[in-house]
């Protein structure tokens, strides 16, 4: 049996992300984890590979692919978050 253990700090250092995503990832529910002890979250490399599989983002299907002539740009709405807050408080 080859698992290795990782604590969240590990385990987040080894994925390039925060300890603090993962702990509320594993305490929400969201992500596999093992706890021991009194609650000790630990994470094996089984539960690391499961995590970064449920984070894939995956080309959508349904969405014409792009063409090499055509560049890939991302466009940004600076501002339209604050708008439907305030929209949605009133």
């Amino acid at each position: 049996m080859e698992i290795e253990f990782f604590e969240p700090a590990e385990a987040a250092a080894l994925m390039h992300c925060t300890e603090s995503w993962l702990r509320d990832g594993a305490t929400s529910g969201r992500f596999p984890h093992a706890c021991w002890g009194k609650g000790k979250i630990i994470f094996t490399s089984e539960h690391i590979l499961e995590i970064a599989k449920l984070s894939e983002i995956l080309p959508d299907a349904s969405r014409p692919s792009l063409s090499p002539s055509r560049p890939v740009t991302k466009e940004r709405r600076i501002g339209t978050r604050s708008k439907v807050r305030l929209a949605t408080a009133n």
